[in-house]
């Protein structure tokens, strides 16, 4: 249940709420020294390079100098000429010396606002605001950044931007005689449970940190002219193990599960879900960099379950959100990290504010002809790979991925058992994929269309995909695999006669060429019985 939130030590007070800043303001000043910090971190190595390479020569100390006060001159010019303002109307944003630009973002149009502050912010008592609109079709137009300004202040800007009305108040929180407008307390949705760090090592995040700082210094190592990745494929070529290829698995696996715990309380400590009292959802979290992103719940269309494979081997799950304004990528609509999933449902159920998870639906099966297609997707690909090697390659690299084929055989089998579909009063329920099985909960009053999909082999098979269009999250969620009458019922039914003018009659329809399935529809007015896809 919901609870009153208290505020942790360290966190800005309660902002009061007072009307838009109609004058111009500056950033604060001193992300002189932040931005530095925090973007000049991919210059430190080669500072460091020119510094203690060599023989001592002064070049080196001259050059590095110039690289530290080109980024200093760089900064105070970002600062000097940044400026921002908040309107009645809008939000703006003027930048640049040589290439000015002016940005702005009508306030109806906020989606979501995103507080960062990187270890640099924090050290300065400073965060960045990110203001977003959830308008992604073109590179940069997704709302602006005000980087950096007080943490108070960017408490004070998340709470008015995303409040509907203009409140009266003064022009600044610094202006005096503000008084300030207590606001009622939070209520918090779930916390951080430190019984959740088993997930951190099923999540595999510990192998995702190592690609990550082997990219990073692999391309450092290129710069100094060595090229480890190139030198290693080549010795493991010339002198093949498979007693050193085991080793370096497990070694690994090892290192990955070393990592994934304390790379799990970097992501995810103090985590905190709150409805706040402005109608926002918001989700705190971070150690050395914290986030706080609010997101309106009248823009909320639904709720996600994820289970990787292995998280959910250990009964466990993630859950993001499907609103407008956030995409499906990425940790931005991430609700709950990973965590059990009974947990996962009752935050589902907390936020849908609903008396029982709609993902907890029963599920209606897809055919069996599903099952043929998923298992030959899976493995066909590597067997086709194992045949490629077999002729062109050594003979030791063929039964790598042939090995691998009933592994395949068996995500193929998963990815069928995970395949359903149900319906309530208010939602679409759709599950889909094995590796990072989805279970999304859909509001069937934000489908705005039908995109149905029927490939050759599919037609073949009696199936088709079926997707639900809306203007949140990923954009559409697919029903896959499921058989003809059964996906256009459950499409019509969904969502009535948003389907029904690419009915025709089926008497018609036996009468005229190119038609080819009808609909038997087990659900609603009975009548879809006598129409097929046009």
């Amino acid at each position: 249940m919901s609870t009153p939130a208290e505020v942790p030590a360290g966190l800005p007070a309660a902002p009061e709420i007072t009307e838009p800043l109609q004058e111009w303001h500056r950033l604060h000043v001193r992300m002189l020294v932040v931005r530095p910090l925090n973007e000049g971190v991919a210059m430190l190595v080669p500072i460091l390079v020119l510094l203690f390479t060599g023989n001592g020569e002064k070049w080196r100390l001259i050059a590095s100098g110039v690289t530290v006060a080109a980024i200093l001159a760089f900064s105070y010019l970002i600062w000097r000429t940044t400026k921002y303002r908040i309107t009645d109307d809008q939000v703006e944003l003027h930048t640049g010396l040589l290439t000015r630009k002016q940005l702005a973002v009508p306030r109806d149009r906020i989606r979501t606002v995103d507080l960062t502050s990187k270890p640099g912010h924090r050290i300065f008592g400073l965060s960045a605001v990110r203001i977003g609109t959830g308008q992604q079709d073109v590179p940069g137009t997704d709302g602006l950044t005000l980087d950096a300004v007080t943490q108070q202040e960017a408490e004070r800007l998340r709470v008015l931007l995303l409040r509907k009305g203009v409140a009266p108040g003064v022009a600044s929180p610094e202006e005096a005689g503000a008084e300030p407008v207590a606001l009622p307390e939070s209520e918090v949705i779930s916390r951080l449970d430190l019984k959740w760090l088993k997930f951190a090592p099923l999540s595999l995040s510990g192998l995702v940190a190592i690609g990550a700082v082997f990219g990073v210094l692999s391309n450092y190592a290129d710069d100094l002219g060595l090229h480890p990745v190139q030198d290693l494929w080549e010795w493991l070529f010339e002198h093949p193990s498979l007693t050193l290829f085991a080793g370096f698995l497990v070694a690994l696996v090892v290192v990955g599960l070393v990592l994934s715990i304390p790379l799990y309380v970097l992501q995810f400590w103090n985590y905190r879900l709150t409805r706040e009292p402005d109608g926002t959802l918001r989700v705190q979290r971070g150690l050395l960099t914290t986030r706080s992103v609010s997101v309106e719940e009248q823009r909320l269309r639904g709720v996600d379950i994820q289970e990787p494979l292995l998280v959910r081997a250990g009964k466990g799950a993630k859950l993001a959100a499907v609103t407008t304004g956030l995409g499906s990528k990425g940790e931005s609509n991430l609700l709950l990290p990973p965590a059990p999933l009974s947990v996962a449902h009752q935050v589902s159920r907390d936020v849908l504010k609903v008396g029982s998870d709609p993902t907890t639906l029963r599920l209606r099966k897809h055919p069996i002809a599903a099952l043929r297609r998923s298992v030959f997707r899976h493995v066909v690909p590597w067997a086709v790979i194992a045949a490629g090697l077999a002729i062109w390659a050594p003979s030791w690299a063929w039964p790598i991925p042939a090995a691998v084929i009933p592994f395949a055989a068996l995500i193929g089998w998963d990815n069928y058992r995970s395949l359903g579909n149900a319906l309530d009063e208010r939602y679409l329920v759709t599950r889909n994929n094995s590796l990072v099985r989805s279970t999304v909960a859909l509001q069937r009053t934000g489908i705005i269309g039908w995109r149905i999909r029927r490939s050759f082999f599919q037609r073949r098979s009696g199936l088709m995909t079926i997707g639900a269009t809306t203007a949140a999250g990923a954009g559409i969620y697919h029903v896959t695999d499921v058989g003809e009458s059964d996906g256009l019922a459950l499409a019509d039914e969904a969502v009535p006669e948003l389907l029904r003018p690419f009915l025709v009659d089926k008497s018609a329809a036996d009468e005229s060429a190119g038609d080819e399935s009808a609909v038997d529809e087990s659900a609603g007015d009975g009548q879809a019985d006598r129409n097929v896809w046009r």
